[in-house]
């Protein structure tokens, strides 16, 4: 099957720069916005200035209002969005595609993944996973970008991967897609709590102790939930936890470096920043931790300070007091 026509929902930073990615890879790309008036910025002045700034888009790049037929469908909008995107889409349109998720989140009140998300409301179309360290800023701009595309079918996977292949966009076929997405949505929670140690003064090896425990309280949590831990060694794991957990491009990072300065989620919201991924994904993945019997006390935690239970300072005096034991 030919993957010429790319078609993505959602006209946000990622969405646009996704599109840009698969139109420098070669493809006809449609970008499926929702703003009439930033569609016709991006048709007339190649350009997304609200989320892009002044970065040039590809002439094979066209913005609409309405989805149409396309050989691959990625969708790109937010986590707690996802339900309601692909409602407004006619099933037809997603029936035996490749339909590639890219929010890095769990759904509030159902728990759901994404693929989970998808199932439910296109099930015959055929999911896959894309997640790793990437900006949208440095993607867009064609900055070199390496990630996962996680799928089930291996030679479906690798010909998906290699029709959004360009000169700087290398996405890696992989077949953990359970394990892909629970990494993606996790590593927006334990930034929040790397920003909020950062935010709250507290030293740049209490930061990489908590990376370390972070990365080994995921594993945990992919394994019980049916993907494999050593998903973790690679781009969605290791790559995209130390990106996001160090760097204030993250949004995640930057929420959690204000609860740590002792705003409350009300506050910073209330001052203008945009709400991350991690708030709302945090109390699902404790809700997942605890229903699965899985120990995650950086989940806890991070929970507590959203929640306003506790602030970074006595979190981190807990979890330094726990009972000494075995690194694992």
């Amino acid at each position: 099957m030919a993957f010429d026509r790319v078609s993505v929902i959602g006209g946000g930073a990622w969405g646009t720069a996704l599109a840009q990615a698969a139109a420098m890879a070669g493809r006809q790309v449609s970008l499926v916005a929702r703003d009439a008036a930033q569609v016709d910025e991006i048709n007339t002045s190649r350009t997304n200035r609200r989320y892009l700034g002044e970065q040039q888009l590809h002439a094979a790049l066209t913005a609409t209002t309405e989805a149409g037929e396309a050989d691959i469908i990625i969708l790109a909008v937010p986590a707690q969005s996802s339900r309601a995107a692909l409602g407004a889409l006619d099933p037809a349109l997603l029936a035996g595609k490749p339909v590639i998720l890219s929010a890095k989140g769990l759904e509030t009140g159902t728990l759901d993944r994404q693929s989970e998300i998808l199932a439910d409301m296109a099930p015959d179309a055929i999911p896959f996973v894309l997640s790793g360290p990437s900006f949208a800023a440095d993607v867009a701009a064609g900055r070199p970008t390496a990630v996962t595309l996680a799928g089930d079918d291996a030679d479906q996977t690798s010909a998906v991967a290699a029709a959004l292949a360009g000169p700087s966009f290398r996405p890696y076929a992989a077949d953990d897609r359970i394990g892909v997405e629970i990494a993606g949505a996790l590593k927006n929670v334990y930034a929040l709590a790397c920003g909020a140690v950062d935010g709250a003064g507290l030293g740049a090896s209490a930061r990489s102790a908590l990376i370390a425990r972070a990365y080994a309280e995921m594993a945990r949590m992919v394994s019980a939930m049916g993907g494999s831990a050593t998903t973790l060694t690679g781009l969605a794991g290791l790559g995209d936890l130390t990106l996001t957990c160090t760097s204030v491009q993250s949004r995640n990072y930057q929420f959690g470096m204000a609860l740590g300065r002792g705003q409350t989620v009300e506050a910073i919201l209330a001052s203008g920043a945009k709400l991350a991924e991690g708030v709302a994904t945090t109390p699902v993945a404790d809700a997942l931790a605890r229903s699965f019997k899985i120990e995650a006390p950086l989940v806890e935690a991070v929970q507590a300070v959203l929640s306003g239970q506790a602030d970074i300072a006595k979190v981190v005096a807990g979890l330094m007091s726990r009972p000494l034991k075995r690194e694992d």
